[in-house]
């Protein structure tokens, strides 16, 4: 044996020990003896892997494949770095070369897997996997990865069975909970997947991203202070968890805690303009008052779950169309916000000259809403089972000229789809009110309000303007005609009507702050809000007692059918907006049922979304630019009954003469932006 095989074996004991420092030591004194020794070469680079710098790791077991590049273990080794550095093609071309070398090596079954996965070619990675379990059916990673597999194509039956086998023979099996536990959350099993993250972390209470997902799923179950929990819980078991801090303070909004709010709102802005995984783009905005920041989240965001996939397509692909042909994804084809303002559209859409397909990643709620718009679309198709893949191939067999993403990082999203680029044209538009800070989108439309020209460096797609205002109405919404008493609502017999109908996790410390300070200058005055849940609305009281104001003087609103919601602003007097993100859909809403809306332009797309609105209405006056003239103007309109009666007959005359509701030529423009998009 020679110096550098003993120098070897020696680190070979020193790691079977865990003495890991020792054996580098061995294995870095090997080199010095013979620079070429592969094998020290190689587990070096696995050491180096291993301790998450898979770059230098890589280009050690580079060198030693130089020197022996038939090397089963080698290839199969790099193709590991190769994932971790999510260079998938590169890992899968490796695999296949240990195959050709080796065809029953697990480990590159395995990896070979992975790489597909990571291409998204879910159904060949299960293939994959199947493959090495029939050669090692004690494997348990490549079961807990055939369930990831099994998940991302939506077959959640199977990926649930597969968990529980596991489980049957081994019911401590941490990873089978927690992959089970995942898989539960996907299906939107949203309690099932709560109990299993809680078996789980009974096992292993250390284990910090279990903590994290049981705060996500705990979030939908609208649990949210038990989310706020269960997330400060994993932070304290990792504070460098990626999107930790901005999932934190935006399930802490969702619940109105606001305990440490200006302390983690800074620490949220600081990661975030350091470009680390912080905080999800759709909740950011919320709190956020940076152009700038909130592009750096998108384009963080966008880089770490969507990246762009390398795909086959080829643009264009097909020759013009007799009629343009307009794909709409969305996963809220139903009674819902982003509908409710599109549907009409929808409808008048020039059929002669467009041909439009809904590609819908949701559900039919059975709501004559739904009725609408499956009779408005040409093709209505649904992809909610479909893995991503398979909707690209789809879309692009359907030869769709604009592809418009309606979610953006909002609800029921498939970025991943728009990320292999199976259209020739991309577009952002209305669900995510920002930039979506990915290449695969080419367009963002917008109005000179929401995206002044001087803001456009803040997006990283070509805004496409629209005349007026960026946003649709459907001039179709019915108002019931029921009308409703003060009492049944809750509101006292007397005195003035504040509102605002916005989700609760718009409402930030400084806006109820001066929500309540005008409280305090109208007397018998009341603020009426939208109840999301009991604990935000008990939240809420206990911080307007804490400003000196009566609890009693927050009137909490249950949700209710779209049309009594609309129904039941009669009984309001003024809408009071919320900073930095605006109403959006809630203004429409408030306008459209003739109640005075008084806003506060701010610096965001999602901040200034209001103020275009009140333009389209011509009532450009109940713009406020500073905190102080909006508490002002709202201290003013509720005491000064003339001004109020002025502010209402303004809006009923730009509700006929403003291009707000009509929808008609709202709709011709949006064509017309179509026919620029593809013409450009």
């Amino acid at each position: 044996m020679d110096t550098s095989q003993l120098f070897y074996q020696q680190g070979l004991a020193f790691h079977r020990q865990g003495q890991l420092k020792q054996a580098k030591q061995a294995y870095e004194k090997a080199l010095q003896f013979n620079p070429k020794y592969a094998p020290a070469l190689h587990t070096l680079g696995v050491m180096a892997s291993q301790a998450g710098d898979p770059t230098s790791g890589l280009k050690q077991i580079v060198q030693a494949l130089a020197i022996e590049p038939q090397n089963p273990v080698f290839l199969s080794n790099a193709s590991t770095a190769l994932l971790s550095l999510k260079r998938f093609h590169e890992a899968l071309n490796l695999c296949d070369q240990v195959m050709s070398i080796k065809p029953d090596h697990v480990s590159a079954l395995h990896n070979r897997g992975l790489a597909l996965a990571g291409l998204l070619r879910f159904q060949e990675a299960i293939a994959s996997y199947d493959q090495a379990l029939k050669i090692n059916p004690e494997f348990t990673d490549l079961h807990l990865s055939r369930i990831t597999a099994l998940s991302e194509l939506k077959a959640y039956t199977e990926a649930l069975a597969t968990a529980d086998r596991l489980l049957a023979s081994k019911p401590d099996f941490f990873e089978a909970l927690y992959y089970k536990a995942t898989t539960l959350g996907m299906s939107m099993r949203y309690e099932d997947a709560a109990q299993t993250y809680d078996a789980a972390l009974a096992l292993r209470p250390e284990h910090a991203l279990a903590w994290f997902a049981r705060g996500a799923v705990l979030e939908y179950a609208k649990r949210n202070s038990e989310a706020v929990q269960s997330y400060q819980q994993a932070l304290k078991l990792d504070p460098d968890l990626p999107y930790g801090w901005g999932n934190l303070l935006h399930a802490k909004m969702l619940c109105c805690d606001w305990k440490g709010f200006q302390a983690l709102h800074e620490k949220v802005d600081g990661l975030v303009a350091q470009h680390k995984p912080t905080a999800m783009p759709f909740g950011y905005q919320a709190i956020a008052n940076d152009e700038a920041h909130l592009k750096v989240c998108a384009v963080t965001a966008s880089q770490e779950k969507y990246p762009t996939q390398q795909s086959s397509y080829e643009h264009p692909a097909w020759p013009p169309h007799l009629k343009i042909r307009v794909g709409y994804m969305c996963g809220e084809f139903r009674e819902q916000a982003t509908s409710i303002l599109m549907t009409e559209v929808w409808e008048l859409h020039d059929k002669n000259s467009f041909e439009i397909y809904a590609f819908d990643n949701g559900w039919d709620d059975g709501t004559p809403r739904r009725a609408r718009i499956k009779n408005a679309f040409d093709h209505l198709i649904d992809i909610s089972r479909m893995h991503d893949l398979e909707v690209a191939e789809l879309i692009h067999a359907c030869q769709i000229d604009i592809l418009i993403n309606l979610n953006g990082f909002f609800g029921r999203v498939r970025n991943n789809v728009f990320a292999l680029r199976p259209s020739p044209v991309q577009v952002n538009y209305l669900g995510f009110p920002g930039t979506m800070g990915a290449p695969y989108m080419d367009y963002l439309i917008a109005d000179e309000t929401v995206i002044p020209p001087s803001s456009q460096a803040h997006y990283t797609e070509k805004v496409v303007y629209l005349p007026g205002c960026y946003q649709p109405n459907d001039t179709q919404r019915t108002i019931a005609p029921r009308a409703f008493t003060r009492q049944e609502l809750g509101l006292p017999p007397e005195g003035f009507v504040f509102c605002c109908f916005n989700n609760n996790y718009k409402i930030t410390p400084a806006t109820f702050d001066v929500w309540m300070r005008i409280l305090q200058q109208v007397p018998g005055s009341v603020l009426w809000l939208l109840q999301d849940t009991p604990e935000s609305a008990a939240n809420l009281q206990r911080e307007a007692t804490q400003r000196g104001v009566d609890a009693q003087r927050l009137v909490l609103a249950p949700r209710v059918p779209n049309d009594e919601h609309l129904a039941r602003h009669a009984m309001a007097d003024l809408f009071l907006d919320t900073w930095p993100y605006n109403a959006h859909t809630t203004a429409s809403d408030a306008l459209w049922a003739g109640l005075p809306l008084l806003t506060l332009q701010g610096t965001t797309f999602p901040g200034r979304v209001a103020s275009s609105l009140l333009k389209a209405v011509h009532c450009a006056d109940m713009v406020c630019a500073t905190v102080d003239a909006y508490e002002a103007k709202a201290i003013h309109l509720a005491t000064h009954p003339d001004a109020l009666a002025h502010a209402r007959q303004t809006l009923a005359s730009g509700k006929n003469s403003g291009p707000l509701y009509d929808t008609e030529g709202f709709t011709r423009h949006l064509e017309q932006a179509f026919m620029k998009m593809l013409g450009s």
